[in-house]
C-alpha cells in the first residue's frame, strides 16, 4: 500500500499495479486452500481476473475495468469469507489466526475499494475530494476511503457523491464494525481467556 502512490503516476505504472494484483491473487488463492474455503472457487474466479489484467497490461483496454474490479470485488469478499470461516471454526487463538486477522481486514477494504472503483468506472463524478474535485479518484484515494469508512476512522477528505455511493460506503462501515465486534473481539477474549 505504501508503494501505490509512487507507481500510480508513474511510467507503465498500471502494469506494476496489475502484476503486483495477479501475484496477490495467486498468494491467496493459495490460503484459500487452508481454510475452509474451496480453493477451485477462488481459483475459478482468478483466472478470469488474471486474463483482465493481462489485457489491461498488454493492450491498454481500460474499458475492462470495470469487469476486472466487479472480479477482483467478488474473489476478496470470498477470500476474507474463507478466513473468517477459518477464525470461527475453533474455541482458541492461534498466532496465525490473528495474523488471519490483519489479512482479512486488508482483502475486506480491497474489496471495498474495487467496488469503489467499479462504481466511479460506471458513474464518472461519483467521488470528490479537495484536490481536483472533478477528476476521477485514484486508486490510492479509493483505498484510503475504503480503510477510513472499515476502521471507522472517519470519511477524510474523498466523499462519495451519489445514492449509491453512500449506500455502499454505508455498508463499508456496518461491516467493519460487525467485523470488529464479531470476529476481533472474540479472538481476542480467546487470546486473553488463554493466557488465565
Amino acid at each position: 500500500m505504501l508503494l501505490y502512490p509512487f507507481i500510480e503516476d508513474a511510467h507503465g505504472g498500471r502494469n506494476v499495479f496489475n502484476a503486483f494484483g495477479i501475484v496477490v491473487l495467486v498468494i491467496t488463492t493459495r490460503m484459500v486452500r487452508r481454510t475452509p474455503g474451496l480453493a477451485w472457487v477462488s481459483a475459478s474466479i482468478a483466472g478470469p481476473i488474471i486474463v483482465l489484467l493481462a489485457l489491461q497490461m498488454a493492450f491498454g483496454m481500460r474499458e475492462l475495468l470495470p469487469w476486472s474490479s466487479a472480479l477482483e470485488a467478488l474473489f476478496y469478499f470470498y477470500a476474507a469469507g474463507s478466513l473468517i470461516a477459518y477464525m470461527m471454526e475453533d474455541r482458541r487463538a492461534t498466532s496465525d489466526e490473528l495474523f488471519a486477522a490483519g489479512a482479512t481486514f486488508t482483502l475486506l477494504a480491497w474489496a471495498f475499494t474495487h467496488l469503489f472503483v467499479l462504481i466511479q468506472a460506471l458513474h464518472p463524478g461519483t467521488f470528490a475530494a479537495a484536490v481536483n474535485a472533478d477528476a476521477a479518484r485514484t486508486w490510492t484515494e479509493l483505498n484510503y476511503l475504503s480503510f477510513a469508512l472499515l476502521s471507522s476512522t472517519g470519511i477524510g477528505d474523498v466523499i462519495p457523491l451519489t445514492a449509491h455511493a453512500r449506500a455502499l460506503a454505508s455498508v463499508e462501515m456496518f461491516v467493519g464494525l460487525m467485523y470488529l465486534a464479531a470476529v476481533v473481539a472474540r479472538l481476542i477474549g480467546f487470546t486473553v481467556q488463554g493466557n488465565k
